[in-house]
């Protein structure tokens, strides 16, 4: 009885987190098409202007003035990391990552999903500037892919939606990492120990059992990421570090909660009710206690997941993508398309992601180290791997990290879009098939 009520609920969490994304898919799409066809318009220069526009903040001797797109992909996006983050404690805590039998395969998935692209876009780029590419095609966007997953398979077994969300979850650390560790330049010292003091400071927080929300936003942001601002490593990272940090267990135990829920609700049928359409003061008391209860039965990490959810899917991710995705087009986009930054970024999301997340999971299957979920093939598999070559949101991050030179920027952002569109479309069309192969099974 208890594994099957888990079971209805881990369903009814994927159920609820995937709509989510799908919406946000949707979303990100239609902010895609309104800023490709803005920068693409006779307004294009004042879409080039306002995301140079200059937004600064000054207090005393105090100054911080950066361009607009620089608050969106340094400031905004650390709340996208932190929800990244939040979403891979989660997992190791109590999800699909805390059970190395279940884990084994979308982590090796993902490894081959970052490693074979990066291999193939350096076998086009080995060297000068462009060599620097090399993350771009390792990431995958789990919000369009998941997007075309609910689009063109309604009836796919769940269990390939929580690989694919396993797999790109995987996929987002991966990209961080890679970011820290290879697209960070000219550390602060003194900064950077600003930072780890501060994180120190939420560590120690969540050991002394402080729960509250805003204290570990208000350090996080205010302190962590403004120390790693300064410092050169890209403040994104202080995302991460503020969601290790958050509390990821309740204060009160399931059986506790619902003994104190029993005798708050005895004493509220208990109470005596005043005319009107007030409450009394003691049933006041009541429902405050009942709101202190229940907040003490819920963890502070999925509170804060769910909090920023909104905000990240359906403010943070479309501002990122009406600010990166208006990519003017302009002189021979064959050329562009089929240079080594284009073909080093083409093949390494199209071909990339599909060889390494089918020969991954192949070789621990074959192995015995992993097994396919339950209800799901192998063609499955294939089409989710096409939709790990959708690499918009991260890959566009990655490249304004990677490169300097405008013509660069431009040809890998050019390649990502084309790349991510093919990706997409094969991916659709491999598990639609198998989607109608399951209709006629039934």
């Amino acid at each position: 009885m208890l594994k099957n009520r888990n079971n209805i609920g881990i369903r009814k969490f994927f159920g609820h987190y995937t709509k989510g994304l799908n919406n946000s898919g949707v979303v990100l799409f239609v902010t895609v098409v309104v800023a490709m066809v803005w920068a693409n318009s006779p307004w294009k220069e004042f879409y080039t202007g306002l995301m140079q526009t200059d937004i600064g903040f000054y207090i005393a001797d105090f100054r911080l003035s950066e361009p607009l797109l620089l608050w969106i992909n340094d400031g905004l996006m650390a709340l996208f990391f932190l929800q990244v983050g939040l979403e891979l404690k989660r997992e190791i805590l109590g999800g699909k990552l805390s059970s190395p039998k279940n884990a084994v395969l979308p982590i090796g998935a993902a490894i081959g999903g970052m490693v074979i692209p990066a291999f193939i876009y350096y076998l086009f780029n080995g060297s000068g500037e462009a060599s620097q590419g090399w993350g771009i095609p390792m990431a995958t966007d789990i919000a369009f892919s998941l997007g075309v997953l609910a689009l063109v398979g309604k009836r796919l077994p769940t269990a390939l939606r929580v690989f694919l969300v396993t797999l790109a979850i995987v996929d987002d650390l991966g990209g961080v990492l890679v970011i820290a560790l290879f697209y960070t330049s000219g550390i602060s010292g003194m900064d950077l120990l600003h930072g780890l003091l501060f994180f120190g400071l939420l560590i120690i927080g969540n050991f002394v059992g402080v729960r509250s929300t805003w204290f570990y936003a208000i350090i996080g942001i205010g302190g962590v990421w403004l120390a790693f601002f300064f410092s050169g490593v890209h403040p994104t990272i202080a995302g991460i570090l503020t969601a290790v940090a958050i509390p990821g267990r309740v204060k009160i135990k399931e059986g506790t909660f619902l003994k104190r829920l029993d005798a708050l609700h005895k004493r509220f049928q208990e109470s005596k009710s005043i005319k009107g359409t007030l409450i009394s003061n003691q049933q006041l008391e009541i429902l405050e206690d009942i709101k202190t209860t229940s907040s003490e039965a819920e963890t502070p990490l999925q509170k804060l997941e769910r909090a920023l959810h909104p905000l990240v899917s359906f403010i943070i991710l479309p501002l990122f993508a009406l600010a990166n995705a208006g990519i003017h087009l302009h002189g021979d986009l064959l050329k562009v398309l089929t240079g080594p930054v284009g073909l080093g970024i083409g093949l390494g999301l199209i071909f990339g992601k599909f060889i390494g997340i089918t020969a991954f999971s192949r070789i621990l299957v074959a192995l015995k180290l992993a097994k396919l979920p339950e209800n799901v093939s192998w063609n499955m598999i294939y089409g989710t791997a096409f939709l790990g070559g959708i690499g918009f949101t991260m890959s566009l991050f990655i490249n304004e990290l990677a490169f300097s030179d405008e013509s660069l920027i431009f040809t890998a952002k050019v390649s990502i879009l084309f790349a991510s569109l093919i990706s997409g479309i094969v991916g659709a069309i491999l598990l639609h098939k198998n989607s109608k192969k399951l209709i006629t099974i039934k």
